[in-house]
């Protein structure tokens, strides 16, 4: 058992955790900014509707004095003529910061004289008319009846009919705002780590419950394993996704790694008793010998020890495929291996093979394997045949194809798979003059295999067995 962090569900639901609650880290930054953002726009447009209507009623021609102001607490008033004279204010107002204006209380007016023609602007709004420019926005602060909060202010001028132009300041409230950003905040600061909390436990548990085939899988194969028996399977889930594929793949290596092993068994069993038979002859010869040297059969155990050493090479080249042991392998030209093998064997072969080379392939591989693969197949035909053994060479859809034909028994359709597995004899080839060790045809297909072809066997024109064999060509 690994350390808690280590599990797969501690890393999920740590990971799943961590990324609601980076996503809510954003969303949450993300409304507190939209937000602010619309609270002061809201300001900003509270305070220019007051600003232009203050700014209405001055171009209309109402006296400073007779200005109807809004309540100061809420949106505190400052008129601001251009030589910065306070024309008019909010009745409560006592200080006020963010208008340019530090004063509070209207002015009197100047001496005539002191008036500056000068500094008249083009761009203020003509007589009795407001400025329909965007105004000018400002934060600062104001104290009203004793209150000092901050405001945010628009600044808009208007002309009077009297050809004056002036600057009305009008304030809104940032207070609640600010209260309103500051308890969504708040909210949102409360919230996080329930949702986490809720997250967190929700994905332990959907996690233990996903994991829960893995842990029956996991629990079977060690059973399986303990006991030993490649006969159990692990529990497939019902549900069609990953797990159950993970388990149905399971059972189907457990099912080949129980085939495996029967045969790997069963090979086994037959090697043994094909060497008993030959180690057996070789030890009552040799017990007969010892008791009476007059009847020693030479010949016989010359034969025995060459069929037990033919055997004992066959079951190495066996064990190293089953390694998967790979020789060097080169460029190999079949029609001159063909011919030499056939030439190789013509003096010692009941019925000599008839070589028919139709197409000259090259195909990669091991010389020497492949040489033994045909060997086997002569030998195999050569056994059966009554009269005649047929070698052939073509090339077929970027395949070389080589076939062996006899004119024997031939093979029955039920044993044509059969007689390609280990130390499969049929019942007119089990003799030790005839049958062999059953294991000829057996390597053909391996090592026809481990070249990347196949070999099949089927009926021969003759009415014997034809063996084909085919390989990828270079």
């Amino acid at each position: 058992m690994g350390r808690p962090l280590s599990s797969v569900r501690a890393q999920t639901t740590l990971g799943a955790t961590a990324v609601v609650a980076g996503a809510l880290i954003v969303a949450g930054l993300a409304v507190v900014l939209l937000l602010r953002s619309s609270l002061g726009d809201q300001a900003d447009l509270k305070a220019e509707v007051t600003a232009r209507d203050i700014a209405s009623q001055i171009a209309a021609g109402a006296r400073y004095g007779g200005l109807d102001l809004p309540d100061g607490e809420d949106h505190p008033v400052q008129v601001v003529a251009e030589d910065g004279r306070i024309l008019a204010a909010s009745e409560d107002l006592e200080a006020i910061e963010g208008t340019g204006s530090p004063g509070v209380r209207p002015a009197p007016a100047p001496p005539a004289g002191d008036d500056d023609d000068d500094d008249d602007d083009d761009d203020d709004p003509e007589r009795g008319e407001v400025a329909d420019r965007d105004p000018g926005f400002s934060t600062g602060g104001a104290t009203v009846d004793g209150q000092t909060a901050e405001y945010r202010f628009a600044a808009v001028d208007v002309t009077t009919p009297r050809d004056e132009t002036v600057t009305v300041y009008a304030g809104a409230d940032l207070a609640a705002a600010r209260d309103a950003v500051g308890t969504a905040t708040r909210a949102m600061l409360a919230g996080f780590p329930l949702v986490l909390a809720v997250v967190a436990g929700v994905t332990w548990r959907v996690t233990r419950r996903a994991l829960r085939p893995v842990e029956a899988v996991r629990a079977e194969l060690a059973e399986i394993t303990a006991a030993g028996d490649l006969g159990r399977r692990v529990p497939v889930p019902r549900s069609r996704d990953e797990i159950a594929r993970l388990a149905a793949t399971t059972n189907e290596t457990l099912a080949r790694l129980q085939e495996s092993t029967a045969q790997q068994r069963g090979f086994v069993a037959d090697a043994s008793h094909e060497l008993r038979s030959p180690i057996a002859s070789l030890r009552t010869q040799l017990e007969v010998a010892a008791a009476h040297p007059a009847l020693l059969d030479v010949d016989g155990l010359i034969e025995d020890t060459v069929r037990l050493q033919h055997l004992a090479a066959d079951l190495l080249l066996l064990a190293r495929l089953d390694a998967g042991d790979r020789a060097p392998r080169q460029t190999v030209a079949l029609a001159g291996l063909l011919r030499d093998e056939v030439e190789h064997r013509a003096a010692g072969d009941r019925v000599p093979a008839r070589l028919s080379i139709e197409a000259e392939p090259q195909v990669t591989g091991v010389p020497r394997q492949l040489s033994r693969l045909v060997g086997n197949l002569l030998d195999n035909a050569g056994r059966h045949a009554d009269e005649v053994v047929r070698l052939s060479l073509a090339e077929e859809a970027g395949a070389a194809v080589i076939r062996v034909a006899d004119d024997g028994p031939g093979v029955p359709a039920p044993d044509r798979e059969r007689i390609f597995e280990r130390f499969v004899r049929l019942d007119d080839a089990r003799s030790r003059d005839e049958g062999g060790s059953g294991l000829g045809l057996a390597i053909a297909r391996d090592l026809a295999m481990a070249h990347g072809g196949d070999l099949t066997v089927g009926e021969a024109p003759e009415g014997g067995a034809l063996f084909e064999l085919r390989l990828p060509v270079t």
